[in-house]
Parts: C-alpha cells; sequence; structure tokens
C-alpha cells in the first residue's frame, strides 16, 4: 500500500524534464487501449490544476494508430478538448482539382450548311413545315415558306410544298439556316407574361398534350406580310424545357372565331394530325347568312380551286379536273330564321379546304354576313344595328384524344355576333339540328 502511494506521488512530483521523456512510453503502453477509450463521443473536462493541465492524464494514439484508423486531425477528443497538434494545425488536403469548365451552349441547333436528314418512323405522315419546326424549334414560319418557295429543300432530290406529307425512310436536303440558335429561356418578359395570360384567358380545354383555344375574330393563326402577331408567334412562350413549342394542328381564317386545336407535344401533333386527316376530327360552325336556304337542310358539294393575285387570294367553284380543284363537301342546316332576310346556319364541313365554308355559302346563293370576299349580293343592305365584321363562329370540335377518350370543345358567340343574335331575338342555346347531319 506504501509503495503504490509512494509510487503515485513520485510520478506527480518528478521534474517536467523527466516527464517529457517517460511520456512516449506511457503513450506506446496504453496504445493498445486507445480505441476502446475514445469510443465516447465526448468527455466531460476534469478540473485544471494550476499549471492549467487537468488530472487526467491525455492519451494520444500511436502514429501507426493514426494512420490505421483514418480519423481525420483535430476531430478525436481526449479530456474533452482535441489534441493540441490536431486542434491548431489544419488537415492536410490534396490541391483541389480545377472546377470542371461549364459545357457551352449549343449554338449549331441550325444548320449553317447543307445537309440530308432521314425521316423517321415517328416523323412519318408528318407536313414538310411541321418537320422542319419540330427538327429545328424557333426556326420561323416565314423562313420556312421562303426556303420551300425557292426550291431549296428537296424530298428524295425533288421539289416540296410545305403541306407535302413524308414518309419514313425519305430523304430531306436541308439547305443552310443562317439564323441564332434559340437563346437559353430565363424568366419571362413583362410582355411574355402578358402574351401567356392572354393564352391562357383564351382556353377552354388544356391538359399535358392538347390545347383548344377560343380564338377571338381579327387575330391570325399564323404570320403573314406586315403581320407581327399571331397565334403561331404567341405559342413562343409556352416553349418546354427542351425548346419545343406547342404545333397548330388546323387553321381557321383571321375573321373567324372559335376553337383552334393545338398539340403541345409531338406524339399528340401526329395523332390529331391523323385525326383530321382519316375525317374522324367533327367540326361544327355558325354562321348568320343573307336569306333562308331552301331545302333548310342539306349537302354543298363542289370542287374549288385557288385564285391567287397580288393582293388577294380567292377559292373559285371549279369543275372536276380543272388544275388545282379539290372536292369539298359542307352539310348545312338552318337553326333559326329572322323574317326571310337573316337565317342562323349550322354548318359541318366534311373535308377542310381554304374557305370553303364562305365559298360554299356563296355559291348557293346565301352568303354569310360581313364576309368581305364573297359576299355578292348587290343592293343588299345590312339591318341597323349589326356590326359590319364576317358571322362566322368554329362553334365546337369534337376528336379523339390522342391517349383515349375524346376530347369535346364549344366557344361562345363572339361579342359582335351574340350582339346581332339579340337584336334579331335569336335564341343561342336551341338544339343544333347539324348533331344529325352525316359525317361523310
Amino acid at each position: 500500500m506504501s509503495r503504490r502511494i509512494k509510487r503515485t506521488q513520485t510520478r506527480s512530483d518528478r521534474p517536467a524534464d523527466r516527464r517529457k521523456s517517460e511520456r512516449p512510453k506511457a503513450e506506446a503502453a496504453r496504445g493498445a487501449a486507445a480505441p476502446a477509450k475514445r469510443a465516447p463521443a465526448k468527455r466531460e473536462a476534469g478540473p485544471r490544476s494550476e499549471s492549467g493541465r487537468g488530472k487526467s492524464e491525455r492519451v494520444r494514439a500511436p502514429r501507426e494508430d493514426r494512420r490505421d484508423t483514418f480519423e481525420p486531425r483535430g476531430q478525436r477528443v481526449a479530456g474533452g478538448k482535441p489534441v493540441r497538434s490536431g486542434a491548431e494545425r489544419p488537415e492536410r488536403k490534396p490541391p483541389a482539382a480545377p472546377p470542371p469548365k461549364k459545357p457551352e451552349p449549343e449554338t449549331a441547333l441550325l444548320p449553317t450548311k447543307v445537309q440530308t436528314v432521314v425521316v423517321t418512323a415517328d416523323e412519318n405522315g408528318m407536313r414538310v413545315d411541321r418537320f422542319l419546326e419540330a427538327r429545328f424549334p424557333g426556326l420561323s414560319f416565314s423562313h420556312i415558306q421562303r426556303i420551300v418557295r425557292k426550291g431549296e429543300l428537296r424530298v428524295n432530290g425533288k421539289r416540296a410544298d410545305s403541306k407535302d406529307r413524308l414518309e419514313e425512310g425519305q430523304s430531306v436536303r436541308i439547305p443552310p439556316l443562317k439564323l441564332d440558335a434559340p437563346k437559353e429561356r430565363g424568366g419571362l418578359s413583362e410582355g411574355e407574361r402578358k402574351t401567356l395570360e392572354s393564352l391562357k384567358a383564351m382556353t377552354l380545354y388544356e391538359d399535358d398534350d392538347v390545347l383548344v383555344l377560343n380564338k377571338p375574330a381579327g387575330l391570325a393563326v399564323q404570320g403573314g406580310s406586315g403581320m407581327t402577331r399571331h397565334i403561331d408567334q404567341m405559342l413562343e412562350v409556352m416553349r418546354d424545357a427542351k425548346g419545343q413549342k406547342p404545333r397548330l394542328v388546323h387553321r381557321i381564317d383571321r375573321e373567324t372565331s372559335g376553337c383552334l386545336l393545338v398539340a403541345k407535344t409531338r406524339f399528340a401533333a401526329t395523332h390529331l394530325t391523323g385525326a383530321f386527316r382519316h375525317r374522324s376530327a367533327r367540326k361544327v360552325y355558325w354562321a348568320l347568312v343573307a336569306g333562308v336556304p331552301k331545302p333548310k337542310q342539306g349537302r354543298i358539294s363542289t370542287y374549288l380551286a385557288k385564285e391567287e393575285s397580288e393582293d388577294d387570294t380567292i377559292m373559285r367553284v371549279a369543275a372536276h379536273g380543272d388544275e388545282g380543284a379539290s372536292h369539298a363537301v359542307t352539310y348545312y342546316a338552318v337553326v333559326e330564321a329572322s323574317a326571310s332576310k337573316l337565317a342562323w346556319v349550322s354548318l359541318k364541313p366534311v373535308t377542310g379546304r381554304t374557305h370553303q365554308l364562305r365559298a360554299h355559302m356563296a355559291h348557293i346563293g346565301h352568303p354569310i354576313v360581313g364576309d368581305p370576299k364573297y359576299f355578292n349580293i348587290e343592293n343588299w343592305a345590312l339591318p341597323g344595328g349589326l356590326q359590319n365584321r364576317l358571322h362566322l363562329l368554329a362553334r365546337r370540335i369534337v376528336i379523339p384524344h390522342p391517349r383515349g377518350g375524346v376530347i369535346d370543345a364549344t366557344a361562345p358567340l363572339p361579342p359582335h355576333m351574340l350582339q346581332s343574335w339579340n337584336l334579331l331575338g335569336l335564341e343561342h342555346d336551341r338544339f343544333d339540328p347539324i348533331e344529325n347531319a352525316p359525317e361523310e
């Protein structure tokens, strides 16, 4: 007992230089027990003596042990304090590698030299202009029309029209497109936000694939000479993360209001254009015409050919076999008449020729009120209170949805037509007899 007391006292009273010389031996002797003592995350610091050192000895693992445990310096705790050497010296780390350079944004989305591409299975049946829009997002409608008109775009070595349908495996020669690639989009500008709000206000139906707009009268669907605002241009604000913008599936005249179908994805565009091509889409139009057609329900079947001049384009009734003549079929039904001067007519086009409904109603002697191109009744006075604007509405569209089910959208009367209906006492919620018209 006395010997142990003496040994303890002798150890604490040893000179500092002797304690330093014996410290490595003590640390080596305790090396095997060091991992077990490091198990607790933290220990309360003991009371400090006048010399500033706690009564309990701080234990340091030998260098070999520190290398084997891979513990970072400055993290291990003994006696409630980090080991001095680790706390004062920062951990040595290998020099940091320079940060990787950010990839340059793609600036060659549009070809700067002639290239030839092959039509894929997904692009089978696409129109030439839709094909170019899908391949080169941001390519303007006017630029597409220009290269097609000049014959710079070739399909299997031959000139092509923008409305021609492509087939899988065909080779398409694309000329240099000297346009800047679209910039990466950040936040929308003030003008773009207003455009997006305008599109939302027009929306009759929307999901992940399809958008049905209620196009107002006077707003063009696509651009033309001197035209800066149109639906196709407005859809730019709806480009997705991949740069793809919604695609127009069909068109209606600038002065015609009502249902306009838009595909938000390439998948939807392929299926919806196929539905129009196979005539599985059903469209119903409302019009106010001069006089009352007889019989009150009928079928109009003619050939129509396009006549173009420097200032205008008009469709004329042509004979079978005439150059550029296409067969056009329309069903009509009188919904309600206002005396014998005006009639509310419901129309169902089977084919989709340019100005088909306007040319057909003029052909049977009952042109649409306010039509500046086809109204051909001399000395006919517009009833008081009615606006001299085209009274034609794309009232309803019914078409199979690309992913199953049916899209069925209905547009309300535009302000100028609603005013006419009210003045004439026409009940716009009446049953529409065109519902029973054939589809062919």
